[in-house]
C-alpha cells in the first residue's frame, strides 16, 4: 500500500526452530552450552585433531577482541552461538591440520605465487561477476567454492591424490549449502553459487579470524573498528600460504597467476600489496546507492539468522558508513600505485557491454581473449540458470534515502565517473541485478 513503511524481510521458519531445538537440547543436556572463551577453544581443536601448531600465534588477537565483541554486541539467540562455536572451532582446527601440512611437505611453502589478478571493489559492485568470468579461461588459477570452505585438506588427503579416494570436501561443502539455503532462501538470488563454483578467498582471511564476513552475519562494532586500526599484514601472509597448500590440493601449475577477489581487499590494500608486491589490480565501481543497499541486504539477511534483536535502520547506517569507509582507504591506498599495475571498470560497461569491457581488461593484462570468449559464455549461461529470481531489495528498508547516499558519496562518483540512476523513485522498491 501506497505510504506503508517498506520492511525488510523477516528470517525462515527453518531458524526459528532449529533456535528451540538448540534451547530444549541444553535444557535436557542433550546441547552443550556455548562457550565463546579462547582458551577453551583452542583446547578442544588440539584435543580433536592431536595437533598443538597454531602458527603464528597473531590470530589470537583479533580472536580475542572477536570474541569478546561477539558476548557483548552481537545478541546471539541459541541457533547463533552454536553455529558460531562450530565456526570457531573448525576454523581453529583447519589452522592446526595446515601446519600439519606444512610441516609434512615443505614444498607447499616454497611455491611461488607470481602476478595475481587481484579485483578490487565494493560488496556488491560486479566483482563475482568479473572474477568468474576470468576464472573460466583455464590460463587462470582459482578458488572454488568447497575450497573457500574448506580451504584445508584432513588428514589422509594423499589418498585423494593418489586417485584412491574421493575428496569429501565439495559434499560437505553441498550439505553446508544445501542447510544455508533452508536458512536464509534468499541467498541463491544474493549470492548464486555451487561447490565448485569459483569463489572469493574470504574465508582464506578468516582463518586468521580477520576480515568482513564476521561484519556480515554478527553485529561487532567494537571488532571492526578495532580492526580498522590494526595492519592485515599477518592475515594476508598466512591467506597466501593458504592458497599455496590449495594450489598444492589442487596439482596445480604455479606458473598461472592467481585471480582473487574480496571487498576486504578495499580495506586493506596496503597489507595486500606487502605480501603480493607484483599484483596486478582491477578496480570496480557501481552507483553507491545500489551498493549500499545491496550490502544492507545481503548483511540483514545473514545478521538476522543469528540473533533476536537487529535493528534495520542500524544496520543501514553500518553499511552506508562502512561503505564509505571502504571508498576512502581504497582511494588513500590507490594514490601510491602506478598506473599500469590497475585499471577500472565499471558495472553499467559490463552490464550494456560485457564482451568489449572484458576485451579491454585483456588487453590491460597482456592475454589474448579469444581462448576465454567460449568459456566465458558457458559461464554467463550457467549463471543465468543459478540466479532463477532478481535479488529484491531498497535503500528505504533500511531507513536511509537515494539523497542521503548521494550527498555521501558525490565526489567519489565525480571523481571516478561512477554512472547513477537519478530519476529513480525514492519510495518505490527496486529491483538490482
Amino acid at each position: 500500500m501506497q505510504g506503508q513503511p517498506i520492511e525488510p524481510p523477516r528470517r525462515t521458519r527453518f531458524i526459528d526452530i532449529a533456535d528451540k531445538v538448540v534451547r530444549a537440547g541444553r535444557k535436557i543436556g542433550a546441547v552443550a552450552p556455548a562457550r565463546l572463551e579462547k582458551d577453551f577453544l583452542l583446547e578442544q581443536a588440539a584435543e580433536k585433531t592431536g595437533l598443538d601448531d597454531f602458527g603464528d600465534p597473531w590470530f589470537e588477537k583479533p580472536f580475542d577482541v572477536l570474541l569478546d565483541s561477539v558476548k557483548r554486541e552481537a545478541r546471539l539467540n541459541a541457533a547463533g552461538d552454536f553455529s558460531a562455536m562450530q565456526q570457531f572451532q573448525y576454523v581453529l582446527e583447519s589452522r592446526l591440520y595446515a601446519q600439519m601440512w606444512f610441516r609434512r611437505h615443505p614444498e607447499i611453502l616454497a611455491r611461488p605465487i607470481r602476478n595475481p589478478v587481484v579485483i578490487v571493489g565494493p560488496m556488491r559492485s560486479g566483482t563475482t561477476r568479473l572474477h568468474r568470468l576470468l576464472a573460466s579461461d583455464k590460463r587462470f588459477a582459482h578458488l572454488r567454492s568447497f575450497e573457500t570452505i574448506s580451504p584445508v585438506p584432513r588428514p589422509g588427503f594423499e589418498d585423494v591424490l593418489a586417485g584412491e579416494k574421493e575428496d569429501f570436501r565439495p559434499t560437505l561443502a553441498a550439505r553446508i549449502m544445501k542447510v544455508a539455503r533452508f536458512a536464509n532462501p534468499r541467498t541463491l538470488s544474493i549470492h548464486p553459487t555451487g561447490p565448485y563454483e569459483p569463489e572469493e578467498e574470504l574465508g582464506l582471511l578468516v582463518a586468521s579470524m580477520w576480515g568482513m564476513k564476521h561484519d556480515a552475519q554478527w553485529q561487532v562494532p567494537s571488532y571492526s573498528a578495532w580492526c580498522a586500526q590494526e595492519s592485515a599484514v599477518p592475515a594476508y601472509r598466512h591467506m597466501a600460504d593458504l592458497l599455496r597448500l590449495i594450489g598444492w590440493s589442487q596439482q596445480e601449475s604455479s606458473l598461472r597467476p592467481w585471480i582473487l577477489k574480496t571487498p576486504q581487499h578495499m580495506l586493506d590494500l596496503p597489507a595486500l600489496l606487502e605480501v603480493f608486491p607484483d599484483a596486478r589490480l582491477i578496480f570496480t565501481h557501481r552507483d553507491p546507492k545500489q551498493v549500499v543497499g545491496s550490502a544492507a541486504s545481503l548483511a540483514w539477511n545473514q545478521t538476522i539468522i543469528y540473533a533476536d534483536h537487529v535493528d534495520p535502520n542500524r544496520m543501514g547506517q553500518t553499511w552506508l558508513d562502512k561503505t564509505a569507509e571502504m571508498i576512502a582507504r581504497m582511494r588513500a591506498a590507490r594514490d601510491a600505485i602506478p598506473r599500469e599495475r590497475m585499471i577500472d571498470v565499471h558495472y553499467d560497461d559490463m552490464e550494456t557491454d560485457w564482451r568489449g569491457t572484458m576485451e579491454r581488461v585483456y588487453r590491460f593484462l597482456e592475454f589474448d581473449i579469444e581462448p576465454a570468449l567460449e568459456p566465458m559464455q558457458g559461464f554467463l549461461d550457467r549463471s543465468a540458470q543459478l540466479k532463477r529470481h532478481p535479488h529484491r531489495y531498497s535503500l528505504e528498508e533500511f531507513g536511509l534515502s537515494e539523497g542521503q547516499v548521494r550527498e555521501r558519496f558525490a565526489d567519489y562518483v565525480s571523481t571516478y565517473n561512477v554512472a547513477t540512476d537519478r530519476e529513480a523513485s525514492e519510495t518505490r522498491r527496486r529491483v538490482w541485478k
